[in-house]
C-alpha cells in the first residue's frame, strides 16, 4: 500500500468487536469513513448504533477497505473466522490506525507477560515529572484513539497486550520493551511458540535507529530473536541492581525481584531518552503502584497485606512467594491452560495457602504433600481463618491475595475481584484483630 491509501478518509470499514477498543475505533472513523459493526454478541450493539449493524449475510455482500479486529477477537473461534481468512489482507488494529495517522510522534511501547501495567505507569510519570507532553494509553485502559489536541511532541506510553499486537500489520514502535514471558494465553495462542512471537512483534517490526530492549535470560524470546532479521538496536537487560542505586530506593514496593527487574528496564529507558536522574529517583520513591497489581494496602511490623488481584497465573504470584517470609497465601479461581504451579521446596514450610473458588480440584492436586492448605471457597472465610490459625504467630505475617487464577469463576474481572477484598479486609476489621496479638 502507498501512503495515500493510509488516509482514513472516504473509506468502506467494518469494525468487528465493539468492546471499549470497537467503539474508540469508530468514534474516530465515523465522521470521515462509511463506518460498519458487527459483534458476535449482537445485544452488546445499543440502539444507539443499530443502523450501523450489518447482519453477517449484508457483510458478505459488501467489500470493505479495511476491518478493524478488537483485540478480542479470536480469528480462529469468532463467527466470522471464514470471511476473515478471505479478507486477512484487510484487516488492521486500532494500534495500525494510530501509528498511520501519527506516524511523527515518539512512542514507547510496552510488552510482556507481568508487570506492564506497572511499569507503564511508572515510566509516564517519570516522563510527566520532566514536564513534557506524555500519554499513557493502551491496554492499561485508555484506548489510544480517543487521545485529543496530539502536538508534534507528544510522547506515547503505550501498553500492548499480545492480543493489541498479534494482528497489528503496520504499527511500530521507537522504543519496544519486552519485560518477561512466560506461558499465558494459551488458550488463544495455542502454543508458547505462537504467544512468544506475537510479542516479539514489537522488535521485529521496528527500523533502524530505533531500540528494543529485552530480558537478557529470557531463553523463550532469545530463541526467537536468534531466528529472526532484527533492524532495531538491542539492549539486553541483566538482574544485577546496582546497590548505590538500591540503596537510594525507599519504597518499599520495588522489595521483590520481580520489580526490581521490571524498574531495570524503566532506568535504561529513562538513560536512552536522556532523562534526569533526581527527578528518576523522586518518581520512584513516591511510586504508589497500581490498584490490585502488587498493591500493598497495609504495612507494619506485625502485618503486611497485598492485593494482587491482577495475578491471573502462576507466574505471575511466583516473584511474591518468594520475596516474603510467613506467608498467608489466598489463591483460586479459573486456572489458566499451560499454567504450572513448580514451588521449590525451599519455600513449602514458608507458605499456608487458602484455596478459593469454585474449581478447587487443580490447586488441591498441585499442593497436596507440598505445602500447608485448606479449601474455603470464598475470600471472607479465608481471611476469617487467617485470623483465627494466625493467633499465636510471632513472626510478622504476610498475607498474600494472589490468586494465580483468573477471576470469571466468582467475578467478572480481576479488578472486581480486587475491591471486594479490600472491602472484606475492612469489614471484618482484619487488620485491627491480628495488631491485637
Amino acid at each position: 500500500m502507498n501512503k495515500q491509501e493510509f488516509k482514513f478518509k472516504n473509506k468502506k470499514i467494518l469494525i468487528y468487536g465493539f468492546g471499549i477498543s470497537g467503539k474508540a475505533s469508530f468514534n474516530y472513523l465515523k465522521n470521515k469513513n462509511y463506518v460498519y459493526l458487527y459483534d458476535d454478541n449482537s445485544r452488546l450493539i445499543s440502539q444507539k448504533y443499530k443502523k450501523k449493524f450489518l447482519s453477517q449475510k449484508k457483510i458478505n455482500q459488501y467489500s470493505f477497505d479495511y476491518i478493524v479486529i478488537s483485540p478480542g477477537i479470536d480469528l480462529k473461534k469468532c463467527i466470522l473466522k471464514n470471511y476473515l481468512k478471505k479478507n486477512k489482507k484487510k484487516i488492521i488494529t486500532e494500534l495500525d490506525i494510530f501509528y498511520l495517522e501519527n506516524k511523527k510522534n515518539f512512542k514507547i511501547t510496552i510488552t510482556g507477560t507481568n508487570g506492564k501495567s506497572t511499569t507503564s505507569k511508572l515510566l509516564y510519570e517519570i516522563i510527566k515529572n520532566h514536564k513534557k507532553d506524555v500519554r499513557l494509553v493502551g491496554n492499561i485502559g485508555n484506548p489510544i484513539l480517543l487521545e485529543k489536541k496530539i502536538g508534534p511532541k507528544t510522547i506515547f506510553v503505550i501498553e500492548a497486550s499480545s492480543y493489541q499486537i498479534e494482528y497489528s500489520r503496520y504499527f511500530k514502535t521507537d522504543i519496544a520493551a519486552i519485560l518477561n514471558i512466560s506461558p499465558d494465553h494459551l488458550e488463544r495462542h495455542g502454543t508458547l511458540t505462537k504467544y512468544i512471537k506475537s510479542k516479539f512483534k514489537l522488535i521485529k517490526n521496528q527500523t533502524r535507529g530505533s531500540l528494543g530492549f529485552v530480558d537478557k535470560k529470557n531463553k523463550y524470546l532469545n530463541s526467537i530473536m536468534n531466528k529472526n532479521k532484527i533492524n532495531s538496536k538491542i539492549i539486553k537487560i541483566n538482574s544485577l541492581f546496582p546497590k548505590k542505586l538500591k540503596i537510594k530506593i525507599k519504597n518499599n514496593y520495588f522489595n521483590n525481584f520481580n520489580n526490581l527487574q521490571n524498574l531495570k528496564f524503566v532506568l535504561e529507558i529513562s538513560k536512552k531518552i536522556k532523562l534526569k536522574k533526581k527527578i528518576i529517583l523522586k518518581t520512584i520513591n513516591s511510586f504508589k503502584g497500581l490498584k490490585y497489581r502488587q498493591q500493598i494496602i497495609f504495612n507494619n511490623k506485625k502485618l503486611q497485606i497485598i492485593n494482587d488481584s491482577k495475578s491471573t497465573s502462576f507466574a505471575s504470584s511466583l516473584n511474591l512467594l518468594q520475596s516474603y517470609k510467613n506467608i498467608y497465601w489466598i489463591v483460586g479461581g479459573k486456572f489458566k491452560k499451560g499454567d504450572k504451579f513448580i514451588l521449590n521446596k525451599k519455600y513449602f514450610k514458608n507458605i499456608k495457602a487458602f484455596i478459593i473458588g469454585y474449581k478447587t480440584n487443580f490447586f488441591e492436586i498441585k499442593f497436596k504433600n507440598k505445602i500447608s492448605y485448606e479449601i474455603l471457597n470464598t475470600i471472607k472465610k479465608s481471611l476469617l481463618k487467617i485470623i483465627e490459625v494466625s493467633k499465636y504467630d510471632k513472626l510478622k505475617i504476610n498475607i498474600l491475595f494472589s490468586p494465580s487464577a483468573a477471576s470469571f469463576d466468582q467475578f467478572r474481572n480481576f479488578e472486581e475481584r480486587g475491591k471486594y477484598f479490600n472491602n472484606i479486609v475492612k469489614n471484618i476489621k482484619l487488620i485491627k484483630k491480628i495488631n491485637a496479638r
